[in-house]
Parts: structure tokens; sequence; C-alpha cells
């Protein structure tokens, strides 16, 4: 689950080089993308992380003797903050907080991506998956930080401490901590074997309105989480069950006559998009077990909904 961590390119002593220091923008979105489970928190972060750098004068940034750790520990000290706060903000949150998805560009029609959107600097794998990021939520602000930084970047507990501004042995028992709670959570870690084709059945029986045929894809003790934010209608607590939520997928495609579903990579994962008159309204993310739909995490908050913009048909 370890991703790059080098935070001076090269093996040497990087200095200020504006090049090296630009550089360090899409590592910086791929952990604050992780601290946060929002792409628009994430580069707000970054942003303010760039903008305490150039205040700096030329003197100061001249004498950090590796400016990639420098940017990491500021961004990780505002994603801190962040994370504290936004335990006030969720609590606040109308219905259910699903974290921001993430599409692959590499299947969209829309043309070339921008290479300033930071969805473009997102790694995906196994850590951005939605079951994991949705467990990186049931962490403490300090959990979360010390096991992303530790168990996903390899960065060493000492470092962490500076971070955190705890001891090196308090940041390991953090990540200790943060390592149960994912264990409890049974996350998966890699992909399992025919997820595009249940995914696949599931949306042709969703498409062909079939109950029973959904209610045979589910696990009986399945849950559907949906996300609108309180700026579009969704169901504000779990729906739990198979059958109900079956007759749940169903009502909303008779409500919305011309619905198109599309088959999509969600955080590196197959999922389903769905659009109505050409716009996406819901990205839908899924955890399979055992051939069976466990849970399904339905976004339809149209401020999380920005990245996928472009997606279009295939």
């Amino acid at each position: 689950m370890s991703t790059s961590t080098s935070s001076t390119p090269g093996g040497g002593r990087p200095g200020a080089d504006p090049g090296v220091i630009v550089g360090e923008r899409g590592r910086l979105t791929n952990l604050t993308y992780r601290l946060l489970g929002s792409l628009a928190e994430a580069e707000d972060a970054v942003q303010e992380t760039y903008a305490r750098w150039y205040a700096m004068p030329t003197h100061r940034q001249e004498a950090i003797e590796s400016p990639g750790a420098w940017l990491t520990t500021v961004a990780g000290r505002i994603c801190l903050d962040l994370l504290g706060s936004a335990r006030a903000r969720r609590e606040r949150y109308v219905g259910e907080w699903v974290p921001e998805p993430l599409p692959d560009r590499a299947e969209w029609t829309g043309g070339p991506a921008d290479p300033a959107d930071p969805a473009d600097r997102v790694t995906l794998d196994e850590s951005v998956n939605m079951a994991f990021l949705v467990v990186l939520e049931s962490m403490t602000p300090a959990e979360r930080v010390a096991f992303v930084l530790h168990d996903v970047f390899r960065y060493p507990f000492a470092e962490i401490a500076g971070i955190i501004g705890r001891t090196p042995a308090a940041c390991r028992q953090l990540a200790t901590s943060a390592r149960r709670r994912v264990r409890a959570a049974r996350v998966p870690t890699a992909p399992t074997a025919g997820q595009a084709g249940l995914v696949r059945e599931f949306k042709e029986a969703w498409e062909a309105r079939d109950i029973k045929a959904l209610v045979g894809l589910l696990a009986p003790d399945a849950a559907m989480i949906a996300d609108g934010g309180g700026l579009v209608g969704a169901a504000l607590r779990p729906v739990e069950g198979a059958e109900r939520i079956a007759e749940y997928l169903i009502t909303i495609a008779d409500r919305a006559p011309g619905l198109t579903l599309l088959e999509r990579s969600v955080n590196g994962r197959p999922g389903l998009v769905a659009q109505h008159t050409g716009a996406t309204v819901t990205v839908a993310a899924f955890e399979l077990t055992d051939g069976r739909v466990t849970r399904i995490w339905a976004v339809r908050n149209p401020e999380k909904l920005r990245p996928w913009a472009q997606t279009g048909p295939r």
C-alpha cells in the first residue's frame, strides 16, 4: 500500500530549485486527498502549503535542506487542523457524508485532461478505494495522519512526530490503533476477481427494474449510503437490507425516466455513473464480498461531482 515518498528527487540537496518545488505538487495532492477525503479540500491544503513556502524570504527558502520534507510537514499540519474542524462541520452536514469520488481519467471521452486539475495528480491504488476512505473517516485526526503517513506513504515515526506534535512512540501507538480499525472493518486491500462483471450485472438488473435479480446480487445485510449534502434528494440515513435497497433503486429509476447508467472506474474500482439529460447526477462506488454487493456509496452532492462533469458515454 506504499506510495513513493521521495522528498529530494535525484538524491541530492535540492535547495530552493523552483522546478523541484513545483514537482512536489503531485505527491502533496496524493497525501492530502487521503488525509481529507475531499479533492477540493486537498487542493486548498496544497495551495495553502505553497502560499506559506512562497511567503518566506529567499534566504530562508535556501536554508531549508529538504524543501520536500518541509512542504510535507506543513501540508500534514494543515490537514491535521482541517480534520479537527471537519468533524464539527460534518456534524452539521445534512444526511450522510461520503468521501469525494475520483474518476479514472484514462476512461474519459471529453478530450485531454487538464494537467492543472488536481484529480490528475491522485494515484489510484488500494489506499483510495471508497471502503478504505470510509474507515479513515472513523479515525481521530491524529490517528489518520499517523496511519496514512506511515502505512501508506512509509514515513518514519520520527518525521511524523514533528508533524503531529507527539513523540515517535505516541505516533506508533496512533498508527497501531488505526490499523486495528482497518482490520475490524475487514476492508479488502486488493481487487477481487470478477468485480467488473458483478457491477455490470447490477447495472443491467437496475436498468431492467428487475427487483429479484437485484436482491440476488445484494448481500442480505447490504447497506446503501447516499450523500446529497442537502442540495439534492437523497436518503438521509443508510438504506439497509437487500430488498429495501432494490426497492429504493427501482423507485429512483421510475422517478427519473431517461436515466443513463455508465460503467466507470470509481476510486480505482468498478463503479457506476448515473447521468440525466447528459449531466452526471450520481456516482456509485461498491464494496463486493464473496460475489455479492455488500456496500454501495452513492454520491449525489453536486459539489462532489465536479471532476465527473466531462465524462461521457462510450
